[in-house]
């Protein structure tokens, strides 16, 4: 079936498209974009071949291209699967997800980027590209065979969930990514400095809560180190889940200087600060913390300027059980697959602080530019892979209401503008609001 969606604001990054217009999808592609596609099409209407989709009103933007993502499968499918993931990142609007490799068994082979490549074919409904890890197991002795990787299909390596503390270690495997040009995702995290202590913000609020925290330092002391190693050998490096005015400073200087670095930041990041954590409650808890306002003030100065490139989610599923007993038992992370679009939408255009194109730039084009691959635009030709938003559509944030598997969230509650009406991948409808996901 093809699709027509009349009417609709494009928003495309790729083509600097903001406007009224139709789009016409036929096979699994985007075969024209203007007013007069909808001429061509009368005959296949009347027929039944073609679905027609009212956009008034509503944004049409590319699928958002989400670089940092945890499926939990293999091995942690009690926290998520292909499918359920699949699932969640339809619902938000992700039409593409990057998945990191800390799954049992770690993905640290060409065999298990083989397998998983095939599982994600037949049991989720987006495009996955699996992150292969940089060391065996992640375990930061003996780096993976990057090229073989590379070889099956992997665009990017990371540690993510720890940083390889083995500077000569992760410089050698800099230099092979550099060579094979592997994109390097950095979690920044100097687990010597952190020395024990609980993964939350050291701050006013965590010692009102008896808890010995982290500084900033933990994560601005390896930020700089991986910029010097990306100087040095001259691979991309792309720096993951950034939360500190220092990262920030520290990605602009290494621009200004040339030096082949991206950034990211995440919803919670640039939304809460340590000061919202309103007791000793496990669904505030993720690495890196939630940090000061000063902090929360450079993270979206940075946005704005495009010193950060991305938004992404760091979308961490886990059981109840694993986030309870408080900040000290609690594991780190949320979820964010089913609310990034809709809380960029609350707290970034609505407020004024990014305009819907520089929203799909952050969160759809630049993630897949980032990425090498030719998605992320709403071009003729290009792959349609689409999202349909609804700007004023308010709503609140209901965990229950979650597909993910995980509903560790601190958003639960939380008022929210702009909202997912359907998401497109290849050209099909995966999932409409109305009717929920079809196929």
């Amino acid at each position: 079936m093809k699709l027509l969606i009349q009417g609709g604001r494009v928003i495309d990054p790729d083509t600097g498209r903001d406007g009224i217009y139709d789009v016409l999808v036929e096979d699994g592609h985007i075969s024209r974009v203007g007013e007069a596609a909808s001429l061509a099409v009368d005959r296949e209407e009347a027929s039944g071949e073609l679905r027609i989709i009212d956009g008034t009103g509503l944004y049409v933007m590319p699928g958002i291209v989400d670089l940092h993502v945890h499926l939990r499968d293999p091995g942690l499918e009690y926290k998520e699967t292909l499918f359920t993931g699949g699932r969640a990142a339809a619902k938000g609007g992700v039409t593409t997800i990057c998945a990191m490799p800390n799954t049992k068994p770690v993905t640290d082979s060409p065999e298990l980027l083989r397998s998983q490549t095939a599982r994600a074919k037949k049991e989720c409904l987006v495009h996955v590209s699996f992150v292969g890890a940089v060391t065996k197991g992640q375990e930061g002795n003996e780096l993976t065979d990057i090229a073989a990787m590379k070889r099956e299909g992997m665009a990017c390596i990371s540690e993510d969930g720890k940083s390889v503390m083995d500077a000569k270690l992760y410089q050698k495997a800099m230099e092979t990514a550099a060579r094979e040009d592997v994109l390097v995702l950095a979690h920044c995290e100097d687990q010597n400095m952190v020395r024990g202590a609980v993964i939350v913000n050291e701050s006013e609020r965590s010692r009102s809560l008896g808890i010995f925290g982290v500084t900033n330092a933990v994560e601005d002391v390896i930020a700089a180190r991986d910029i010097l190693l990306a100087k040095e050998t001259g691979a991309r490096l792309h720096l993951c889940h950034c939360s500190t005015k220092d990262s920030v400073r520290m990605v602009r200087l290494a621009k200004e200087a040339g030096i082949p670095v991206t950034a990211e930041v995440c919803p919670h990041h640039f939304t809460l600060t340590s000061g919202d954590i309103p007791g000793d409650d496990g669904n505030y808890k993720m690495n890196p913390p939630l940090r000061e306002k000063e902090d929360v003030e450079a993270l979206l100065a940075g946005l704005k300027e495009g010193v950060i490139d991305v938004i992404s989610t760091d979308h961490a599923p886990h059981s109840e059980e694993d986030k309870a007993g408080g900040f000290r038992k609690a594991a780190c992370g949320i979820v964010g697959l089913e609310t990034s679009l809709s809380i960029a939408m609350t707290e970034l255009v609505h407020k004024g602080i990014l305009t819907p194109m520089e929203l799909a730039e952050r969160m759809c084009y630049t993630p897949a530019k980032i990425l090498g691959i030719d998605r992320g635009s709403l071009a003729e030709g290009k792959c349609a892979d689409l999202v349909l938003v609804d700007p004023e559509r308010e709503a609140v944030i209901r965990k229950e209401n979650f597909v993910s598997k995980g509903k560790n969230t601190p958003f639960d509650g939380k008022h929210v503008k702009g909202m997912v009406v359907m998401t497109i991948v290849d050209g099909e409808i995966v999932y409409e609001e109305r009717e929920g996901f079809l196929k």
